[in-house]
C-alpha cells in the first residue's frame, strides 16, 4: 500500500515535503496579505464593529503611539490574509499528512479540507456576532461617571484577535474527533465514557483561551459540549465499522 512504501522514504523526503508544503502555505499568506491591505481600513471597521455598537454615542477607540495605528492596520491585513489563505493552508497540511493514510482514508481529504475550513470560518462567525456583542458590553457596564472606557486600536486587535481564533480552533473538535472515529483511535463508546472528563476540560480550556469572566467562558464552554455531542454523533455514522466476528469452529461430528 502507499502507506507502507512511504515508511521507506528516508527522512530528508519528509523534510523536503514539509518545505514545499510551507513554501506554498506562505505565499497563499503573502498574497492574501496583499489583497486585504488594499482594504485596512474598512477590514478594521468591521472588526471594531462589535464593539462601536455597545460604545456610548461619540466614543471612540484611540492610539496612544504614534505608529500604533500603520501597525495594526498592517496587523488586520495579516490576520485577514490569514483567514482567505486558510483553505490552502488546511488543504497544504492534509496533503503532507496524506502519504501516511490509507487509500481510503485518503479519499476523506477533500471533505475535511472543505469541512474544516467551514468549521473554522462558522466558529470565528459565532465569536463575533455573539460572543463579542455580549462580553463587551459586560466589560463596558463598569464605566461609571469618574471612569471612563478609553480601549486602544492595539488592545482591541490584540484581544479580538486572540478570541476569534480560539472560537475558530475549538469548532473543529467535531471534525477532529469524527476523523478520528474513522480511523479507529477513538469509538463511540469511549466518548460516552469520558464525556465528564471532557466537559472538565472544556471549562478549562475556555478559562485559558477567554479573558478571565464567567461570560465569555460560558460562551465558549457551552457550545463545545454541544459540539462534542455532534461529534458522538458523526463518530457513530462515520466511525471504523467494527470487524465482523469470525465464525466459531463447526463442533466436531458425533
Amino acid at each position: 500500500m502507499d502507506k507502507d512504501t512511504d515508511d521507506k522514504l528516508p527522512f530528508t523526503a519528509h523534510l523536503e515535503e514539509l518545505r514545499k508544503r510551507l513554501i506554498t502555505s506562505f505565499i497563499a499568506v503573502a498574497v492574501g496579505f496583499a489583497i486585504c491591505y488594499g482594504f485596512k481600513e474598512k477590514l478594521f471597521q468591521i472588526l471594531t464593529q462589535p464593539l462601536i455598537s455597545v460604545m456610548n454615542q461619540g466614543e471612540t477607540l484611540i492610539y496612544t503611539g504614534l505608529p500604533e495605528a500603520f501597525f495594526t492596520f498592517l496587523k488586520v491585513s495579516f490576520l485577514a490574509g490569514l483567514m482567505l489563505a486558510s483553505p490552502v493552508i488546511i488543504y497544504q497540511f492534509w496533503m503532507f499528512v496524506a502519504p501516511g493514510l490509507y487509500d481510503r482514508e485518503k479519499r476523506l481529504l477533500l471533505p475535511i479540507v472543505f469541512l474544516s475550513t467551514i468549521f473554522f470560518v462558522g466558529g470565528a462567525l459565532f465569536g463575533y456576532f455573539i460572543v463579542f456583542p455580549f462580553g463587551f458590553d459586560f466589560f463596558l457596564g463598569f464605566a461609571t461617571e469618574t471612569i471612563r472606557p478609553m480601549p486602544s486600536m492595539k488592545e482591541y486587535l490584540s484581544f479580538s484577535s486572540k478570541l476569534l481564533l480560539a472560537f475558530g480552533l475549538v469548532f473543529e473538535l467535531p471534525l477532529v474527533i469524527t476523523f478520528l472515529a474513522r480511523l479507529g483511535i477513538v469509538s463511540v463508546p469511549f466518548l460516552k465514557k469520558n464525556r465528564k472528563y471532557a466537559i472538565l476540560l472544556f471549562f478549562v480550556g475556555a478559562a485559558i483561551l477567554t479573558p478571565p469572566d464567567v461570560v465569555t467562558q460560558m460562551m465558549m464552554a457551552l457550545p463545545l459540549m454541544l459540539l462534542y455531542e455532534i461529534s458522538i454523533v458523526g463518530a457513530r455514522i462515520f466511525g471504523k465499522p467494527k470487524a465482523a466476528p469470525q465464525e466459531d469452529a463447526e463442533p466436531a461430528s458425533e
